[in-house]
């Protein structure tokens, strides 16, 4: 439980081996970005991911080349496969039946009230979850005008319209997301709808950006939201590798008490007493510690003005001076070790921690 948070209840939706919603953890997704049609690939992909922190994965289903091709890649994965689809509900249809364990779509641009309800119809059958997801992008033309723009009223207006819709055809097995790239509007459309419906949410917020701005955005407006207790699963979308938003997911959710995994590094940012390469080596810590499933807190410290009693407050620290560095264990100066041998030090103490 996240510091001083009061988490909203939500009703539990199972989505393959996993569960949002209730009291369950807030879970990591992410969405590949090869072609769906390379098997190959995707999978490659995928365990990537997995392996850096994801528990639900989607994939972009433009085609039946690509629907047809969840088949093959369903085997070979870990963790739960969403299929994404946009205007064509046939593909929909083909994505459950090629082993989606849930799908997105929005159903404004499915079309007329059949075509959602052969889609319902196809995912109640497979007791398959649907997420209904509305971007401020592509709010509907009557919302707009009505709220003179595109407004968080608007987008939340259009979800509860389409999840009302789902409910009247008899299914009530849905994930909502309503996301926008403007931060505030989204943490406002969060906390609207929060209060209308039970239904998990899925957060994030669309179209982020680059890998700093994207990472800005995403951290105040996923803060902001995960902070109310909001929020059931969550996606961070950057512009490139999507392994750098399950780094960025798993750091938000760390960072507001949610998620205890994995080793924190802290670092000092460097200054004129600073006497080694302090930034190359926060790097090459942070990459490293990724291999350990440790929950320590781990500080990286340039000088010895505040470095050792930095350093003191972590699990496990090294503090930097001319040439050499102080290796400081559980609250105590263990060992100097010269500056091309800290990394080495510090990864031979992770790897015999639990001895």
């Amino acid at each position: 439980m996240g510091r001083n948070m009061e988490r909203k209840i939500t009703r539990e939706v199972r989505i393959g081996d996993r569960i949002i919603g209730g009291r369950r953890p807030v879970l990591i997704q992410s969405m590949t970005n090869t072609r769906t049609q390379d098997v190959a690939a995707t999978v490659a992909q995928i365990r990537e991911l997995t392996k850096a922190g994801c528990e639900i994965i989607r994939c972009a289903v433009p085609d039946l080349a690509a629907a047809e091709a969840l088949t093959g890649i369903k085997k070979q994965i870990d963790i739960p496969l969403v299929a994404d689809i946009h205007f064509d509900y046939r593909l929909a249809i083909a994505a459950i039946e090629h082993g989606a364990d849930k799908i997105r779509i929005n159903p404004g641009n499915i079309g007329a009230r059949e075509r959602v309800k052969a889609v319902v119809d196809a995912a109640r059958e497979r007791r398959i979850p649907i997420r209904v997801g509305v971007n401020s992008g592509s709010l509907e033309k009557e919302l707009v005008e009505k709220y003179h723009g595109v407004t968080a009223q608007g987008l939340v207006e259009s979800a509860l319209a389409q999840v009302r819709q789902i409910e009247e055809l008899g299914y009530d097995n849905l994930v909502i997301s309503i996301k926008a790239s403007d931060v505030l509007m989204c943490v406002k459309a969060h906390e609207l709808i929060a209060a209308e419906t039970d239904y998990p949410l899925h957060v994030g917020i669309t179209e982020a950006g680059t890998l700093i701005s994207g990472n800005i955005k995403s951290a105040i407006g996923l803060g902001l939201i995960l902070h109310q207790g909001i929020g059931d699963t969550i996606r961070v979308s950057l512009t490139g590798d999507p392994v750098e938003e399950i780094k960025s997911a798993k750091l938000i959710l760390r960072t507001l008490g949610l998620r205890t995994c994995g080793i924190e590094v802290v670092s000092c940012p460097t200054c004129g007493r600073t006497s080694i390469d302090l930034i190359g080596l926060a790097n090459q810590v942070e990459t490293m510690v990724t291999e350990f499933p440790l929950d320590l807190k781990v500080a990286v410290m340039g000088c010895v003005v505040n470095g050792p009693g930095e350093a003191k407050e972590a699990d496990i620290g090294i503090a930097g001076g001319k040439g050499e560095g102080l290796l400081i264990k559980r609250g105590q100066v263990y060992k100097k070790v010269p500056e091309g041998e800290l990394l080495s030090a510090l990864r031979y103490e992770l790897e015999h921690w639990s001895e």
